[in-house]
């Protein structure tokens, strides 16, 4: 069995908010009687790129497993790789911040969508084939693409103006490889769908959870930020022959 901690846009700031939402989450996860296999962090990692959030959150995310983390929209690819440096693993030193990282028998292809200056998503021509070249490597364990941008609407007035622009040229790409599955952070809500006929999970926002417009308002009557509801995260169980489970969790 292999488990999958996936958190996604802790927003680090410098606030106490933003240090103790994500608290909540680490500190589950080192009360775990089995560590999980490896930590994946889809992108919003700071609120405004700066190299003092990225060290703060360096601190915060020393777990005693394996920690991956890519760019999302609100990160520079500059201060990312000098506060992360050793979470990161990508060549150069600028955008776009592209990984492959094997942990336990699994390949994470960890793909940065971030346009820098911009909040939408955006694969370049050369960023999608890097990707295709790379899910063509044999691969003998379970195989997962992540980035933080989703490329389809999730019936938000405000979120779906910030997708991922490239998707049937990125859903060409992932189309018949042998994934197990796609995973995705950005909206702050937890999401399990299908997309290029794969599974395609979300997790939930650590530092807000937006509402639907159908649902209850937030708290002042906004549809962006919910900073009452609890910060949450995914487990992806993988085991080979059987499907990929999914489970999310809230810590109170």
């Amino acid at each position: 069995m292999f488990v999958i901690a996936h958190l996604s846009d802790p927003h680090i700031d410098g606030s106490e908010e933003a240090r103790s939402r994500l608290r909540r989450i680490t500190s589950y996860l080192r009360a775990f009687r089995q560590p999980v296999d490896v930590v994946l962090v889809t992108g919003d990692l700071a609120d405004h790129a700066l190299e003092s959030e990225y060290a703060e959150l360096a601190a915060e995310l020393k777990l005693d497993v394996p920690v991956l983390v890519l760019p999302g929209n609100h990160d520079v690819s500059a201060p990312l790789r000098a506060g992360l440096g050793d979470y990161i693993d990508s060549p150069g030193e600028g955008h776009p911040v592209h990984q492959v990282r094997d942990v336990g028998g699994a390949r994470f292809v960890l793909v940065d969508t971030s346009v820098p200056g911009e909040d939408h998503g955006l694969l370049s021509p050369e960023s999608l084939a890097w990707l295709d070249a790379v899910l063509r490597e044999p691969v003998d364990g379970p195989l997962f693409v992540a980035f933080h941008h989703p490329p389809f609407e999730l019936h938000h007035p405000v979120l779906d103006q910030w997708l991922l622009r490239s998707g049937d040229e990125l859903e060409a790409v992932l189309r018949g490889k042998p994934l197990t599955a796609v995973l995705a952070g950005h909206v702050h809500n937890g999401l399990a769908t299908t997309f290029a006929g794969l599974p395609f999970l979300v997790a939930p926002g650590i530092r807000s959870t937006p509402p639907l417009p159908f649902e209850p308002p937030a708290p002042g009557g906004g549809l962006v930020d919910n900073t009452t509801a609890h910060p949450g995260f995914a487990l992806h169980i993988h085991e080979p022959g059987k499907p990929l489970q999914t489970l999310y969790r809230f810590p109170a």
